[in-house]
């Protein structure tokens, strides 16, 4: 996390000097600031209930993150027409299906029940990252990105300093550039989920941007040559349904 972040932190310094724009105020960036710290627990969480629990239960938890910022854009006024209302429903549901794998966990009980809590922890990181990087992308999206960088891996930084955690297996020689590559795609779908929540309602933006697990099934399959479930098959159809629904209306 710490290299992935960093990576992105470069990339996000980059934009801001290459855009030329002045640094919005504090308070306007202070949005950010949690989110970027928010966004740094809710990895943390998700990486370690994955690590101890089962994909069927804690990436539908962690993926109703999205509903924080549909709620803000409806009590914001956002008003989504009635097929982008049912798109949202459609694609919600099929992030649910896609994300079910075998319900064979990998320890007990205690850790079914760890990975649920750590699940709900995400979800409701993901929820603050994704509400809150709009009211600072509003004022600026390259310097929005940059602050959310510099919490995250302030955060990160402080967390493996508490816990004198080793850090030199996330940069050698084998394993930079992968970490590299996650830091990259990372940042780059930050800034586009920050330009669209300049450019659309909330309430939506949220909820497409938050379909990560669809396309982790279908790398799965591509790359892994994982065997995709039908319940899953009928999920990411849900999904595409949902999003041909949503920019329909």
């Amino acid at each position: 996390m710490l290299g992935s972040q960093g990576t992105g932190l470069v990339f996000a310094a980059i934009w801001v000097v290459a855009s030329g724009e002045s640094p919005p105020g504090f308070g306007d960036l202070l949005p950010a600031l949690v989110a970027g710290a928010g966004g740094a627990v809710a990895l943390s969480a998700f990486y370690r209930a994955l690590s101890i629990g089962t994909m069927s239960i804690v990436a539908p938890i962690s993926a109703t993150g999205a509903l924080v910022p549909v709620v803000t854009g409806l009590i914001g006024g956002d008003r989504p027409r009635a097929v982008q209302i049912l798109g949202m429903a459609a694609a919600v549901v099929g992030v649910v299906l896609a994300s079910r794998e075998s319900d064979q966990g990998h320890g007990g009980a205690a850790d079914a029940r760890r990975s649920v809590g750590l699940a709900l922890v995400a979800a409701l990181g993901f929820g603050v990252f994704l509400t809150l990087l709009k009211p600072a992308a509003d004022h600026s999206v390259p310097w929005a990105l940059l602050t959310v960088r510099v919490a995250s891996v302030t955060a990160i930084a402080a967390a493996v300093l508490v816990r004198r955690a080793p850090v030199r297996a996330a940069f050698t020689r084998e394993a930079l550039p992968g970490v590299a590559l996650v830091g990259t795609l990372d940042i780059a779908a930050n800034a586009l989920y920050a330009v669209a929540t300049t450019k659309g309602l909330l309430s939506i933006v949220s909820v497409l941007g938050d379909l990560y697990p669809v396309s982790t099934i279908l790398l799965a399959r591509a790359v892994l040559r994982e065997r995709v479930r039908r319940s899953q098959e009928a999920g990411i159809v849900a999904v595409l349904a949902g999003v041909a629904l949503i920019a329909a209306g």
